[in-house]
């Protein structure tokens, strides 16, 4: 792997070796699916433990990481919004109020999609559980059917709309995507701190934008043959009366979602960090009543998640330990000697982004180049919090791109109202789009921060 411009293994332990054998065998298990990814992971930790590469001990370290359980624990609260409805109600909610035209409808969808995604950890669940219900009965109500000339009605524009507006909203948050803390922690073995307040500050400007400025270019070179939709309106306001009044059980949700949110912005004023917030909310959800435990176990993709992280973040941390991060890094480095550190870290990001047409997970990517571009990018010169947090904006970013490229890709896709072909000419346009946005007034709004 890139081991043909390396000089020698100066500084890495010979275990390094091993150890990155096994994690580049989990990642091709992963990427290829024989088995779960956390069945992959797991079997990735059980053989650095039996091959003698790591002990037991270290082989197990990653569970107690404190940045899984917060993604672990926004997968609970996912629950929640699904369980209570809540999450439904809201996205009704903005349609009746955005939707008396087609291009209001695609601001709906994407709003709802924003208001949501500091909660709910699972963008499939968050596109393909919430949003995409929604979208599919407006695109009913116009007549605007799957597989057939119809679905120019309206029913494709909507489509990719919601499904662009969920991979933007992915990359604002932390806690909206649920490979984003795997970034984090690739990040801090690197010595770079990233919280949950920098990361959404950083990514407010550019995602805003992106948000309004997506929906609008789509409007245009992917134009719904239906304009108005007050019917759209009609229909979103007779779900919420059959809802009825927000039940005890929503409003719970939403308090402790504003206690939480306040928590996860200010909790470091008062010594309080991330994930102790975190399980502060999920003690309200249960002693509340919104969930019992059952749905807490019952929630089988929390605890998947916290297998194949724990295995991806153990693997990364210790190559990073051994020293195997370092030599790759001052390899490729090397060869790019001389090189202002501006141009040869949008190298690096282009590259890391486009490569994700060779992936059908932003886990992944994430695990497999992450860290790796990152470090290069240190021994470039670059910003080392600027370049972290890039390089995790792009990892949510980068799934405009293809029909397979995250989880809810294939549910949008699968719908039938957006042929294959179309998908990967506009999945082009919103990536050059986004990339534009993030880096150009992106860099602008990062240079007020003080990130550069």
């Amino acid at each position: 792997m890139i081991l043909w411009f390396v000089p020698g293994p100066q500084g890495v332990e010979p275990a390094a070796w091993h150890l990155f054998a096994i994690f580049v065998a989990t990642i091709v298990g992963i990427i290829a699916k024989p088995l779960p990814m956390g069945a992959v992971a797991l079997l990735g930790i059980t053989a650095t433990v039996l091959t003698g590469t790591l002990t037991l001990a270290q082989g197990l370290s990653g569970f107690s990481n404190s940045t899984i359980w917060v993604v672990v624990i926004a997968f609970f609260i996912s629950r929640g919004f699904l369980k209570t409805g809540l999450g439904r109600r809201i996205a009704y909610l903005f349609v009746a109020g955005l939707g008396r035209n087609s291009l209001g409808l695609g601001y709906g969808l994407a709003a709802t999609d924003l208001v949501l995604a500091p909660g709910v950890a699972s963008i499939t669940a968050r596109g393909g559980g919430i949003v995409y219900p929604v979208l599919l009965s407006i695109s009913k109500v116009y007549g605007s059917e799957p597989n057939s000339p119809s679905a120019r009605k309206i029913g494709a524009f909507l489509t990719q709309c919601a499904y662009q507006a969920n991979c933007i909203t992915a990359a604002m948050f932390i806690t909206a995507m649920a490979a984003n803390p795997l970034a984090v922690e690739l990040a801090g073995g690197m010595g770079i701190t990233i919280t949950w307040t920098s990361w959404a500050l950083a990514a407010l400007v550019p995602g805003l934008l992106s948000l309004i400025v997506v929906p609008l270019v789509l409007y245009y070179v992917y134009p719904p043959e239906i304009k108005r939709t007050e019917a759209a309106t009609d229909l979103a306001r007779e779900e919420l009366s059959r809802m009825g009044q927000m039940k005890r059980s929503e409003w719970m949700l939403l308090a402790i979602m504003a206690f939480l949110l306040i928590l996860w912005i200010f909790g470091g004023r008062v010594n309080i960090d991330a994930t102790t917030a975190a399980f502060a909310g999920l003690a309200l959800l249960l002693l509340s009543g919104v969930l019992t435990w059952k749905d807490v176990t019952g929630e089988h993709e929390a605890w998947n998640t916290l297998t194949w992280f724990a295995g991806l973040v153990m693997m990364a941390s210790f190559l990073n330990s051994m020293g195997l991060t370092t030599w790759f890094s001052e390899a490729v480095g090397a060869r790019i000697a001389g090189w202002s550190w501006v141009p040869a870290f949008l190298g690096l990001s282009l590259i890391y982004f486009y490569s994700h047409y060779f992936f059908a997970s932003n886990t992944a990517h994430i695990a497999s180049m992450y860290a790796a571009f990152l470090a290069v990018a240190l021994v470039v010169g670059a910003p080392p919090l600027l370049a972290a947090l890039v390089l995790g904006f792009f990892s949510s970013l980068f799934a405009s791109l293809t029909h397979y490229a995250a989880g809810p890709a294939p549910i949008f896709f699968g719908s039938g109202y957006v042929e294959l072909g179309k998908w990967w000419q506009l999945g082009l346009l919103v990536s050059v789009v986004n990339i534009v946005i993030w880096l150009g007034v992106g860099s602008v709004w990062w240079k007020i921060l003080g990130l550069w």
